[in-house]
């Protein structure tokens, strides 16, 4: 499942870097690698000849033809490190040693728990209370 998990990641951060790092959850790098997508795009694409176009396959003719080789190469880079840092971030590489977090973990999963909560928000596995106490 976890491999299943990386791929998908890995997909949709080649089509926009930071959404693979969202369906990872995985919120402060969504944020970073779709602003830094957004931002060279901003920079280096012809957005005044993009705006004038009247269809989308003039505007992707108008990328095409302006937009030089460092740019292209910037975008492909922007994208394929992405991609490569959410498979990574997917697979947990590297791996968490079990003594790292200072709270429960997940039976399942074995990420760090809320608890508050009677279910992971990792993976939203079930969670057997304790014996102790019942909450009010």
């Amino acid at each position: 499942m976890t491999w299943l998990r990386a791929l998908v990641a890995a997909g949709l951060s080649l089509l926009m870097p930071g959404a693979g790092h969202a369906f990872n959850r995985d919120w402060l790098r969504a944020a970073l690698f779709a602003g830094l997508f957004i931002t060279a795009a901003a920079i280096f694409l012809p957005t005044e000849q993009i705006a004038a176009t009247e269809s989308m396959a003039e505007s992707m003719d108008v990328v095409a033809a302006e937009t030089d080789t460092r740019a292209q190469f910037l975008f492909s880079f922007i994208a394929l490190f992405a991609a490569l840092d959410a498979t990574f971030r997917a697979l947990e590489f590297p791996p968490t040693s079990a003594g790292s977090s200072e709270g429960p973990t997940c039976p399942e999963c074995g990420k760090e728990l809320d608890e508050d909560l009677e279910f992971c928000h990792w993976c939203t596995a079930r969670l057997e209370p304790e014996d102790g106490p019942a909450r009010p």
